[in-house]
């Protein structure tokens, strides 16, 4: 079971992602909070698999929470609620260890989906908004320097292998289901990757592998 805690300053936007995350049986929604500060409350008493956090709240907003989150509780993925007006704070979020982002205008099977990803240790762009992503990190220099192909140019084989399905959405189990290796040989393997390519996380990393043409547009491999 997935163990979820959901915070949104708007009591409407709470009900109806509740109930879509509800319909699925795999997913409880253990708890709910109205701002950044109860969410970093919230996690801390319940810890969660995975915090779904709006970006725009009062007192702490969703960034600050997430940092707050990340520190307290390691071991809960961190799911950022977005819209199309907030690209400076995706990029933002990048660099505070969030594990995916998503449209809170997003098909509700988009939301399970990426509940389960980072539930599951994958990174998730909503393929919507990983190309403004890219953008905007191009923008602001938060890309790793250096053209993407060239970057991951320097990987094996493998090791782009497993970037394409990273960048894919797919968590390690996944991959190694894919290809036919143990989860922790997968887990060496992205550890390698984030090494060599230099990026912060699993989320950078499938940006670059989108950047690189390893993804197309609609989040699956060429």
């Amino acid at each position: 079971m997935i163990r979820v805690m959901l915070a949104d300053d708007e009591a409407m936007i709470r009900a109806g992602v509740s109930s879509i995350l509800s319909a699925d049986q795999d997913i409880e929604v253990i708890a709910e909070a109205r701002n950044g500060k109860e969410a970093v409350e919230q996690c801390r008493l319940h810890r969660p698999d995975v915090a779904l956090l709006d970006i725009r709240m009062p007192e702490l907003d969703g960034l600050a929470a997430a940092t707050q989150i990340k520190s307290a509780v390691p071991g809960t993925a961190v799911l950022m609620l977005t819209t199309f007006g907030e690209d400076e704070y995706i990029t933002r979020a990048l660099s505070e260890g969030a594990n995916g982002f998503l449209l809170k205008a997003s098909d509700p099977r988009e939301l399970i989906a990426a509940v389960h990803a980072v539930a599951e240790g994958a990174a998730y762009l909503s393929p919507r908004v990983a190309r403004r992503v890219i953008t905007k990190l191009q923008e602001t220099g938060l890309s790793p320097a250096g053209p993407a192909r060239s970057r991951v140019a320097l990987l094996t084989e493998r090791e782009r292998e497993v970037l394409t399905l990273l960048g894919s959405g797919m968590s390690n189990a996944e991959i190694g289901r894919q290809m036919n290796l143990v989860e922790g040989t997968v887990k060496s393997y992205v550890s390698a990757i984030l090494n060599r390519l230099d990026v912060r996380n699993r989320v950078q990393a499938a940006i670059l592998a989108y950047e690189a043409g390893l993804v197309n547009r609609s989040g699956s491999s060429r």
